[in-house]
């Protein structure tokens, strides 16, 4: 691989895709059970999430990097900041991207219904104004409750919802551990950046909790996931197989909670991430087999 492509591939953040695909499997799981299953639609939907994803991991870099936020960071080179592409090459793939994504859920909407929209739209408008803008909310504290609505929430409940065509408390369940995992993604990576945020005056979450009250926080979010869980349990036993995925958060809690600073938390970014795919393919198997 050349290292333009390397670049390219290092900008699209592969590490961060648990957090498009987990929840579409584990809406996927979801319909299944209810009897529910439009293979179809399930592909078209994580081609949707990923697609939003990347376009959002391509923004951020535009934005960031056009402010200058990514001039002294910590983990792989982003693309604008490091001078590795154009801006506007990059700003012109981010919104590629998002047209995939907007095209794709155009279609989901009218095989379904157009209130999809109405959901779709926002989740467009958050990717890109997390950095984007004049006044990017992702500098305000906001990033962590939109990437638990829209990265979190949304895609596990609407995955479900266009292969059922109907709303189930089940999803609902199933997308809140899953959505707490996925913010703790962002958690760890916004703890890594706190030094750089700082100084370039972007007040995320974590640089306003320090870094004290962003380690709780991850340890917080981990708790959650746990006991979420446990509430999907009750209604799906099988659903237990997910609590397999424990020993895997190890790893990037040993980080966390250590102190690691740096270099050190981008293995426990990895490693966050795949504590979150392990969990929710043992999530998905667990939900299939409750309807087998």
């Amino acid at each position: 691989m050349t290292s333009t492509a390397r670049a390219w591939l290092d900008g699209a953040r592969p590490r961060t895709l648990p957090a498009s695909v987990t929840p579409v499997l584990v809406g996927t799981a979801v319909a299944y059970a209810e009897d529910g299953i439009v293979w179809w639609r399930a592909l078209l939907a994580m081609l949707v999430a990923v697609a939003l994803q990347v376009g959002c991991n391509y923004a951020n870099d535009y934005s960031d990097g056009i402010r200058g936020t990514d001039e002294h960071r910590v983990g792989p080179a982003r693309l604008v900041g490091s001078g590795l592409a154009r801006p506007r090459t990059v700003l012109v793939t981010a919104v590629c991207c998002f047209a995939v994504a907007a095209v794709v859920g155009l279609v989901l909407a009218v095989v379904t219904t157009l209130w999809l929209l109405a959901v779709g739209a926002p989740a467009l408008a958050a990717a890109w104004f997390y950095t984007g803008g004049s006044r990017p909310y992702g500098y305000r504290a906001l990033g962590e409750i939109s990437v638990l609505v829209f990265f979190g929430v949304v895609p596990v409940v609407g995955t479900a919802f266009v292969q059922t065509e109907q709303l189930s408390w089940l999803a609902l369940w199933c997308s809140l551990p899953v959505a707490f995992l996925v913010v703790d993604l962002l958690v760890v990576n916004n703890l890594r950046d706190i030094p750089t945020d700082a100084a370039a005056g972007k007040r995320t979450l974590a640089v306003l909790l320090g870094d004290r009250g962003t380690r709780r926080l991850y340890v917080v979010l981990l708790a959650a996931a746990l006991a979420g869980t446990v509430a999907v349990i009750v209604l799906r036993p099988w659903s237990a197989l997910a609590l397999l995925a424990i020993p895997l958060a190890w790893l990037p809690l040993r980080l966390v909670v250590g102190g690691a600073t740096g270099a050190p938390l981008v293995l426990a970014l990895r490693d966050t991430g795949r504590l979150e795919l392990a969990y929710g393919v043992l999530l998905t198997a667990g939900l299939t087999l409750s309807a087998v």
